[in-house]
């Protein structure tokens, strides 16, 4: 009698261009991202942390959800930020750079101080109209109180309030030290203000409500005499 020869049948196998997995097996590990350049991943994984830390504070992120919002695996999160402290960290510089970039630019966009009072006040509501994230992320963290935070945020504080302090020292002739309180003022009308004014969800209009807090900081500042 002949002998068949025994058949084995098997699954079906998806055949797919080297390197790239199946929609099954990608539901099955979770979605990831394709390689990125460096500088690319870095910006994803710190737009994901700001993310989760301002959903749950700095305490209550978790690297794990951090990296699942990144649609990357842990290894990968970790190659760019080891701990959670300096992935925090890192997103704290990035934003009181583009921050103090953005004083900077205000103040030195005129040589009219009264132009200038207006420039920095809207400057500031505006960086925290396009990304309050970003603001809260800074301003309103649990984790303020840390040392290297808070230097970070005083460094960030004391530079926009010296920037505002030479120039009225130069415009009114008062003594450094006094300028330095009210550019410590003015910065911190602008900072207070501003906060209060994201509480209102848009009901009161940016450029009015920069306006007022401009015409208020004017009025006083300039009232102060140049030495004759």
């Amino acid at each position: 009698m002949e002998r068949r020869p025994t058949v084995v049948h098997q699954a079906p196998v998806d055949r797919t261009p080297a390197g790239k997995a199946t929609a099954g097996q990608a539901r099955a590990g979770g979605a990831r991202s394709a390689r990125l350049p460096r500088d690319e991943r870095r910006a994803q994984l710190l737009a994901a942390a700001q993310e989760v830390f301002v959903a749950n504070g700095y305490h209550g992120a978790a690297m794990d959800e951090i990296a699942e919002t990144a649609h990357v695996s842990k290894p990968v999160l970790y190659q760019h930020f080891p701990s959670k402290r300096e992935l925090y960290l890192a997103l704290l510089d990035s934003h009181l750079s583009a921050l103090t970039d953005l004083m900077m630019g205000a103040l030195n966009s005129t040589d009219d101080n009264d132009e200038r009072v207006q420039a920095v006040m809207r400057a500031y509501y505006r960086f925290i109209a396009s990304d309050d994230q970003a603001h809260r992320l800074v301003f309103e963290s649990d984790l303020i109180n840390d040392s290297d935070v808070s230097s970070r945020l005083e460094t960030f504080n004391k530079a926009f309030a010296d920037a505002i302090a030479r120039v009225i020292a130069e415009d009114t002739k008062l003594p450094m030290l006094e300028a330095q309180l009210l550019g410590r003022g003015l910065a911190g009308m602008a900072q207070v203000s501003a906060r209060y004014w994201l509480e209102t969800d848009g009901n009161l209009d940016l450029d009015v409500a920069s306006d007022l807090i401009y015409r208020l900081a004017w009025r006083g500042i300039s009232r102060f005499p140049k030495e004759t």
